[in-house]
């Protein structure tokens, strides 16, 4: 039976890719959008991937949302109120929300998914996210129950937090998946496997209707969601593919409205065929090579772990292998946070003869050379642009320091299941994308404890100055905490920052209501097909 559905799926997105190029099906029709890998899980407490959230958003929805430019609007909940010493917020929903089954959708449910989020036992990737509430470290911890983290719903229509601390970004937040609410029955009826076709019950602008691991996932019009009138297009379906050119080769067959990147070796080209279709804008995003600091060469040897990344020519892969308008980090933090001026890497003033100088020096005193030299594994996820840097960074670290780095190529959930499990690890390709506009969303994830933390960095005194930021009130000393918890982060090594990203999609002319915005959050629900002429 799941052969059979799978296949018909497969037969309807084919003739619906088909009919999707001059005229998809006709308005309001079927969106065709692109998906650079398979989300590891719909589940929104157990996700952690860009590719997972995409979708996740269109299948739900949190008590805030984004506007199509990026500015925080009302979603589930029509508004809120700040206590004055700005330690309670109180949100009150909106009038008649129900799940895609008819089920009301009441407070309680928003408290159930906050709860299940920081439960010890779920393991949520972003349990963090609701650190500031009340009792959420103790019950993360295991050393309180999930029914004292600092949320309630006093009625159906109202949900309060409770926080230990001022959270300036506490709004932003709450527009992440992680916080969306949950239906308990179908939790209780069928456990972790509630995110799947025929048992997901959903709170957003679509329902999930089919999903083939590796192929597509299908979403239809969910008609009892609160706004389902202003929702323009009555289905989506989102095509998985790994390879940059094929998702190329379908936009220029039509059979794609939205693409999720463009082909480094091909942007120039696009840029002249496709023009205004061409979308590139500024991205709070960071690519990155991480070290796995829980076992040699990489532990206690911050020499290799600089001479490494000096040896790193970013202008070189931003301008000749990525090309895409991307910038060189040389922080962590992307240019553009609000409130906050990145600190950069002690050598990025330096030139690039001094630079590989320093490189092989540090190298020399990490204890290797060409009678010894540096023998690793660069693991990278299977994506064209990936491998490109990978053969770029192993060509420069031989030719400056004489490493001898292995490619190993890994399909994405088997990379992150390695890089949770860091046993196997060296050097492992990553990125990270900021949840919300605030340099917290970049440093966090490389404090003590962090389930992000994929380098396992450790340190007291960022962690400290982390600890002084939250407690800050003052948004200039906040600001300041942050920043020298960056430089100490930076003097450290623990990975290697590569570029910054910018957002690439093409988009079909026939699509109406994108905007560019610095998260790169695009719900299918703000989209439409223009109106025949």
């Amino acid at each position: 039976m799941k052969t059979l559905r799978a296949l018909g799926l497969l037969i309807a997105l084919a003739v619906g890719a088909a009919c999707g190029g001059e005229d998809p099906a006709g308005p309001p029709g079927t969106l065709q959008r692109g998906l650079s890998s398979d989300p590891e899980t719909l589940d929104q407490h157990k996700a952690r991937s860009i590719q997972a959230a995409d979708v996740i958003r269109d299948l739900g929805e949190g008590l805030v949302g984004y506007s199509a430019t990026g500015e925080l609007i009302p979603a589930a909940a029509e508004r809120w109120e700040v206590s004055k010493e700005g330690l309670k917020y109180t949100f009150y929903l909106r009038e008649g929300l129900r799940w895609s089954n008819g089920e009301a959708l009441t407070a309680d449910h928003f408290v159930a998914g906050m709860r299940r989020l920081v439960d010890p036992s779920t393991a949520a990737f972003y349990a963090a996210m609701l650190a500031d509430l009340e009792n959420a470290a103790g019950i993360t911890s295991g050393d309180i129950p999930v029914s004292m983290l600092g949320v309630e719903a006093p009625d159906d229509r109202t949900v309060v937090l409770r926080l230990v601390q001022q959270t300036p970004y506490l709004v932003s937040l709450l527009t992440h998946p992680s916080t969306f609410p949950i239906h308990p029955e179908t939790l209780a009826e069928h456990g972790d496997g509630f995110a799947r076709p025929g048992k997901l019950v959903s709170n957003g602008a679509y329902t999930l209707d089919a999903w083939v691991p590796g192929s597509a996932i299908s979403l239809k019009r969910n008609e009892h969601y609160w706004n389902n009138a202003a929702t323009a297009i009555d289905a989506v379906n989102y095509h998985v593919m790994v390879q940059d050119n094929s998702e190329l080769n379908r936009y220029r067959a039509g059979e794609l409205h939205v693409t999720s990147t463009v082909p480094p070796d091909s942007f120039a080209q696009i840029r002249k065929d496709y023009g205004e279709q061409l979308r590139v804008a500024p991205y709070l995003g960071v690519v990155y090579f991480g070290y796995n600091l829980t076992k040699p060469p990489f532990k206690d040897n911050a020499a290799l772990r600089q001479a490494l990344s000096m040896a790193v020519d970013r202008e070189q892969i931003a301008l000749r292998v990525t090309g895409r308008g991307e910038a060189p980090a040389y922080s962590w933090v992307p240019q553009g946070v609000n409130n906050y001026e990145p600190p950069l890497s002690g050598f990025a003033a330096l030139g690039k003869e001094e630079r590989e100088q320093v490189a092989r020096r540090l190298y020399k005193e990490a204890g290797y050379g060409p009678d010894k030299p540096l023998r690793i594994e660069l693991r990278y996820n299977t994506n064209d642009t990936n491998r490109k840097i990978a053969v770029a960074v192993q060509s420069m670290w031989r030719e400056i320091l004489g490493v001898e780095a292995t490619l190993v190529n890994e399909e994405f959930q088997v990379l992150l299941a390695n890089m949770k499990d860091a046993e196997i690890t060296q050097v492992f390709r990553s990125s990270w994308t900021g949840d919300y506009n605030d340099a917290h969303t970049f440093l966090s994830v490389l404090q003590s404890g962090s389930a992000a933390n994929m380098p396992r960095y450790t340190s007291e005194e960022f962690d400290s100055l982390m600890a002084l930021a939250a407690r800050q009130v003052d948004l200039e000393q906040r600001k300041l905490y942050l920043e020298e918890a960056e430089r100490v982060m930076l003097a450290d090594y623990p990975v290697i920052p590569l570029y910054f990203f910018v957002s690439k999609h093409l988009v079909s002319p026939q699509i109406e209501g994108w905007g560019d915005n610095v998260l790169d959050y695009h719900y299918s629900q703000q989209l439409s097909f223009k109106a025949a002429q």
